[in-house]
C-alpha cells in the first residue's frame, strides 16, 4: 500500500472574510509528481503555506507523512524551492558550495562546524543536479537556470522525501527550461523523491508530472496526467476565465497557457 505523503481533508482558508480556499481535499502519495495549476489569485501560494505550516487553515486537517501537521517535527523531510527571481539577491557574496551548505544549518545548528560527512552531502547534492563543477563559483556568476539547480541542491542536501517547488522556472532562460524539468523528472523517477510543483505552464505539466491538481479557490480537478489530458479546453477555460490551449511541449509548436 502506497504511503500518504500529504493528506488534506475539508480545508478552507479565509482572509478578511474573503474565501481564499474552500473545501480542499487532496492526497499525494509517495513517488507522485504532482503539478498544481491555476490562475493568478487562485490560492496556490496559500495552499503551499498551509502545507508548510506557515499559515493555519480556518477548518479542515493536514497530515504530512501520516502525522497531523500540528504535531509535525521532522520538517527536514520537506525541501522547499521558492521563486528565485522574487527571493534571491544575485549579489550575495557566497560560493555555490556555501549556498548549498545552508541547507544543513537547520539540522546541524548555525555555529556547529561541518564534518567531512556533511561536506560530502553537499558534494553529492551538487552532483545530483549537475552542478558539482561549479562548487567554488560565486552564486551571482551563474545563469538563472544554474542558480535554480543550486537552490534545488540546497533543498536536497538534507535528504528530503518531499520536494515542493513554487514556480521554479521564474528567471530561467527559455532554452534551459526543458533541461530543468528533465532534472525534476530524474529526481522523481531515479531518486524516488515525491514532488509538488506549482506552475502556470500547462504544456510542461502535461509532459512531466504524474498527477495534476487544478485549483481556483476550490479543487476543480485532481487526477492522473492522462485524465487531465482528456479535459477539454472549454473545461479549462471556465476554470481559468480565459482561453487555454492544452498542447504538449513534445509537439513541434510549443504552447502552454494563453
Amino acid at each position: 500500500m502506497s504511503q500518504n505523503i500529504i493528506k488534506i481533508e475539508d480545508l478552507s482558508y479565509s482572509y478578511d472574510r474573503q474565501n481564499v480556499l474552500k473545501d480542499i481535499n487532496l492526497l499525494v502519495k509517495k513517488g507522485d509528481f504532482l503539478g498544481l495549476v491555476g490562475p493568478n489569485g487562485s490560492g496556490k501560494s496559500t495552499l503551499l503555506k498551509c502545507i508548510l505550516g506557515i499559515q493555519q487553515p480556518n477548518q479542515g486537517s493536514i497530515e504530512l507523512f501520516g502525522t497531523d501537521i500540528r504535531k509535525m517535527k521532522n520538517w527536514e523531510k520537506i525541501g522547499y524551492v521558492s521563486q528565485k527571481a522574487n527571493s534571491f539577491n544575485s549579489g550575495f557574496p557566497a560560493s555555490v558550495f556555501e549556498v548549498v551548505s545552508l541547507g544543513l544549518v537547520k539540522k546541524l545548528g548555525l555555529f556547529n562546524g561541518f564534518k567531512n560527512s556533511d561536506k560530502q552531502k553537499v558534494t553529492e547534492a551538487l552532483k545530483s543536479v549537475g552542478m558539482n563543477e561549479f562548487a567554488n563559483r560565486n552564486i551571482g556568476e551563474l545563469s538563472g537556470g544554474q542558480q535554480q539547480r543550486v537552490f534545488i541542491a540546497r533543498a536536497l542536501v538534507s535528504n528530503p522525501e518531499l520536494l515542493i517547488l513554487d514556480e521554479p522556472t521564474v528567471g530561467v532562460d527559455a532554452e534551459n527550461v526543458e533541461s530543468f524539468y528533465e532534472l525534476l523528472s530524474d529526481l522523481n523517477t531515479k531518486l524516488g523523491i515525491t514532488l509538488l510543483l506549482v506552475s502556470h505552464d500547462i504544456g510542461i505539466i502535461t509532459d512531466k508530472v504524474s498527477h495534476v491538481a487544478c485549483l481556483n479557490k476550490k479543487l476543480h480537478f485532481h487526477g492522473s496526467r492522462e485524465k487531465f489530458k482528456d479535459a477539454t479546453e472549454k473545461d479549462l477555460s471556465i476554470l481559468y476565465g480565459h482561453s487555454v490551449h492544452l498542447l504538449s511541449h513534445n509537439h513541434e509548436h510549443e504552447e502552454g497557457e494563453r
